[in-house]
């Protein structure tokens, strides 16, 4: 089993602001996070139905729930979430973490 946290952004008011701050500030926060055992992004992603599309999706991947809220209960989880009020600023951001079962 594996916990996944999945971050949608909506597009930028200012693409290459949120671009900079993303990579610069964002993503080195976030790859500090205890126990993540793979962070990756998809662009450009279209609903098969209905016209919903966001502009990015970040899925980050722990080993089971209880390592994700300790990263995220930890210090590097507390700024990494407070970064957050950065980028939704320049892109509205839907965000929620669900458990993988592979079968």
């Amino acid at each position: 089993m594996t916990a996944r946290f999945l971050a949608m952004y909506e597009t930028p008011t200012d693409i290459d602001a949120f671009e900079r701050h993303y990579k610069e500030v964002h993503v080195p926060l976030a790859k500090r996070l205890p126990g993540l055992r793979s962070y990756t992004i998809s662009r450009g992603i279209h609903a098969v139905r209905g016209d919903t599309t966001y502009y990015m999706v970040a899925m980050l991947d722990w080993d089971d729930l209880e390592a994700l809220r300790a990263a995220f209960a930890s210090r590097v989880g507390q700024e990494t979430a407070a970064d957050v009020a950065n980028l939704t600023a320049l892109a509205p951001t839907v965000s929620m973490t669900f458990e993988v079962v592979e079968v």
